[in-house]
């Protein structure tokens, strides 16, 4: 009996290659099509803590610790700086007046919105797609060009924000 030629030999081994790559392009393009994922409303209350680093735009570390209160329609904002023992604190309502003070000094600012609502991002946002941030595997959403939101993707958390053209110097 003669061996068999060798066409015969490699289509049993190319043809699980083949079905894999046709499965693999078929998931990616019915990916495609999906709609884009929801992003998660946040907790009515909640306390975070948050590092900022505005050093490349020739500003400072800061620790944050942000307490969200939507239903009393307030938030605040426990700034410290890296080299400071005096914090700011920032209170925002709803109505979009926010007070900054520390233990020298006091100034009233009014913003055309208030703190934003749990399902700030709802309507409007645009869907940028997935990055990997600080580890995390996110959901990115920009919302009137103005800031980027990340969400990690397994649990909703929000992990990072970054806003453009916003007031640093407070």
């Amino acid at each position: 009996m003669s061996p068999p030629p060798s066409s015969l030999v490699v289509l049993p081994l190319l043809l699980p290659l083949l079905l894999a790559a046709v499965s693999h392009a078929t998931a990616n393009a019915a990916g495609a099509g999906a709609p884009p994922p929801v992003p998660t409303p946040w907790p009515e209350q909640f306390h975070a803590v948050v590092f900022t680093n505005l050093t490349e735009s020739g500003g400072r570390l800061q620790l944050i610790d942000l307490y969200y209160d939507w239903p009393r329609g307030r938030n605040l904002n426990l700034i410290r700086d890296q080299l400071s023992s005096d914090p700011l604190y920032d209170v925002e309502w709803t109505n979009g007046t926010s007070y900054f003070f520390d233990s020298g000094s006091c100034r009233t600012m009014r913003f055309p919105v208030g703190i934003l609502p749990p399902d700030w991002l709802a309507a409007g946002a645009v869907y940028l797609g997935r990055e990997h941030v600080d580890g995390f595997d996110c959901h990115l959403w920009t919302k009137v060009d103005f800031v980027w939101y990340y969400e990690e993707v397994a649990t909703g958390r929000p992990v990072r924000w970054n806003f453009f053209n916003a007031c640093d110097e407070l």
